[in-house]
């Protein structure tokens, strides 16, 4: 169907045939012009490789931008590859393919990946002449990319083996998901914050006084963090190693609209000082629900259940590791290069403000840096305002014809059947939100982390106001990406509108131990910032206690 009767008095008509599907989960809010241009061509590329390369009866996915917004679809398989997908569909389990992407995925594409980011990260586009400027913004975007379809690659291996488990160990046990997908706390380490240079980090703080009192400090956020890069020995070459690695990452979303991480110095450092205090997260009882799972499975289907929640266990790390290791980098890295050739422009008085570069294409940034053409100033404004005013909540969460049924898998072959569904209820756990109906003081969602938490909600609509969140707020926002986990350590629980159990505000929530409740579908529009708040991660209710 078409659709113009929406706040934003603008048309949303298919963008081709067939049925499409809004994605408020991984973009709540319009999307930059080079995000439209650049994202679905590497989104398609993407999604294809791992249809074909576990054999699905998919050729991936698609995405088109209507009226800043996306909306995919599901592209079918060719007729004529089927009975070769039906083939490759049965290596899958016999060979366990994801060990296959999960090895080249830790010896070639994620160190391949970081190395180009570190090659990026250490040129200054501000020193560079426009023509050197002009090269660089093209090598951002083609890293860019390369990344977003490499995130996309990884996509079924992240997920396939964890719907497996959840389907098989859900039919023998009747669990809900809710609660088997807690027995994946502790197997994702970088949903928590975690990593090398965090570890040397604690450890350099540990064995530092200095450092410390330094951290502890109460100096402008910026000064404290450059004044620990400074330090001598290990720990302010931990700071440095440490900064380096995230600091010219998203923390939130996927556009380059979205802040760096050292562009929100005042977070930053206090996430920092969370993390090296020593202060231990929520004790993890994965072992003991483990035990009280497995004791629920028929004990003939025990070893199987062993199996297939250790394959889940496995790969569950590439969820959001193939994010921050890829594509929200390297747009980072775009974002950082096209504020400096914003800046040149601004100090021209081409355009009013460095961040209105965000809102022009490649080839638009690249005419404004060479002073060939280019929007002009007040068109550049009149984007960023139009993706400021509006929401996915304002515009159709469908268009075209309804979508029809998946296909029934117990009409496939075995291995066929057991993939697609495997993958669409990890899919459906990835994007569905509840659809219990709110209550005027009680909403509904998803019991996505165990734990009960009561604080002041913090209403947060992006990034650029996580300077609000105070250690102990229950952030209520719409969805976060995985970018986000290097801010959970300030947080006392997590409300979302949008996702599932497999969203990725579930998973870091799980993963820190704190109470989290996603897919409520209306707490950002009935729960008023700074209001007292109950967060029940274990029945999936957030109430309002006012």
């Amino acid at each position: 169907m078409a659709a113009s009767d929406n706040p934003t008095g603008l048309r949303f008509d298919p963008p081709g045939p067939g049925s499409w599907e809004q994605d408020p989960v991984h973009f709540p809010r319009p999307l930059t012009l080079y995000f439209q241009e650049t994202h679905p061509p590497s989104f398609r590329q993407g999604t294809n490789d791992f249809a074909r390369f576990y054999g699905m009866l998919i050729d991936g996915l698609q995405i088109c931008y209507v009226n800043g917004f996306g909306y995919n679809q599901v592209v079918p398989a060719p007729e004529a590859e089927v009975p070769e997908r039906f083939q490759r569909a049965e290596q899958t389990y016999a060979q366990k393919l994801w060990r296959e992407q999960l090895r080249d995925w830790d010896e070639n594409r994620k160190p391949a990946a970081i190395a180009t980011h570190r090659e990026l990260q250490a040129v200054d586009p501000d020193t560079l002449p426009d023509a050197e400027l002009v090269a660089y913004l093209t090598r951002c975007r083609d890293h860019h990319s390369a990344m977003i379809a490499q995130h996309m690659r990884f996509t079924a291996g992240a997920v396939l083996p964890t719907g497996d488990f959840l389907a098989h160990a859900g039919d023998w046990t009747g669990l809900p998901p809710s609660e088997l997908l807690g027995l994946m706390r502790g197997s994702a380490t970088v949903s928590a914050g975690g990593s090398d240079e965090m570890d040397r980090l604690k450890r350099a703080f540990a064995g530092d006084s200095a450092a410390r009192e330094l951290l502890a400090g109460d100096g402008d956020p910026t000064q404290v963090l450059a004044s620990l890069r400074s330090l001598g020995g290990e720990a302010g070459a931990a700071v440095s190693g440490y900064l380096d690695l995230v600091g010219n990452r998203l923390v939130d979303g996927f556009d380059i609209a979205e802040p760096t991480a050292l562009e929100l110095p005042d977070a930053l450092l206090r996430a920092i000082r969370i993390a090296v205090s020593g202060e231990a997260q929520a004790a993890s009882d994965v072992d003991t629900r483990t035990a009280d799972v497995r004791a629920q499975v028929p004990p003939e289907r025990q070893a199987e259940f062993d199996e297939l929640l250790g394959e889940a266990r496995l790969t569950y790390r590439l969820r959001d590791e193939r994010g921050v290791y890829s594509d929200i980098w390297a747009s980072g890295l775009m974002r950082r290069a096209a504020l400096a050739a914003g800046r040149r422009v601004a100090g021209r008085g081409r355009i009013a403000t460095p961040q209105h570069m965000l809102d022009a294409s490649l080839d638009e940034m690249c005419a404004l840096v060479g002073g060939t053409g280019g929007p002009s100033s007040d068109e550049l404004a009149r984007r960023a305002e139009y993706r400021a005013t509006w929401t996915a909540k304002d515009v159709p969460p469908f268009l075209g014809p309804l979508k029809p049924p998946p296909p029934d898998p117990s009409g496939l072959p075995p291995a066929v059947g057991r993939l697609m569904r495997a993958t669409g209820i990890a899919l459906g756990h990835l994007f569905g939100s509840s659809q219990a109906a709110n209550e005027e003081r009680v909403l509904y969602g998803l019991a996505a982390s165990r734990g009960v938490y009561e604080g002041p909600a913090r209403r947060v609509s992006g990034p650029s106001e996580f300077g609000r969140i105070a250690r102990g707020d229950v952030l209520v926002t719409e969805s976060t990406s995985e970018a986000f986990n290097i801010l959970l350590p300030l947080l006392g629980g997590i409300v979302t509108d949008n996702g599932g159990l497999l969203s990725h505000a579930a998973i870091v929530s799980r993963e820190y131990g704190i109470p989290g409740v996603v897919g409520t579908r209306e707490a950002t529009e009935r729960i008023a910032d700074g209001v007292l708040v109950r967060v029940d991660g274990d029945a999936g209710e957030v109430t309002v206690l006012g």
